[in-house]
């Protein structure tokens, strides 16, 4: 059965007071741009211009959502001469944005409505 705990990996929840953490994490990710910030420099390590480049997005806004990334400590900087590159600060966030992905998909297609 699809979903049922058998098949499923086991996961064990937090109790309900270490959930800041979690929350404040799961805040910074709620945007779409930062997602695909956090997947672009999920590949190498980028400055603003060339996040810009890559998706289209205005240069306020990519400094907006990086900012907002460096404080959630999920973005980290290196600067190589007079330039900032951008870098994922653990590596480990791409497989949790995958995994909330298909989560996602897979709740949206049994949505009746709302």
């Amino acid at each position: 059965m699809e979903g049922s705990l058998e098949t499923e990996e086991k996961t064990e929840m937090p109790m309900a007071d270490d959930l800041s953490a979690p929350a404040f994490i799961a805040k910074s990710l709620g945007f779409e741009s930062r997602l695909r910030i956090l997947s672009v420099i999920g590949q190498k390590s980028r400055s603003v211009t060339q996040i810009v480049e890559e998706l289209d997005l205005s240069q306020p806004l990519v400094s907006h959502h990086l900012k907002e990334l460096r404080r959630a400590l999920l973005v980290s900087v290196k600067r190589r001469g007079p330039f900032v590159y951008y870098q994922l600060a653990d590596k480990r966030i791409l497989p949790i944005i995958a995994q909330l992905s298909v989560l996602a998909h897979d709740l949206l297609e049994k949505r009746n409505g709302f």
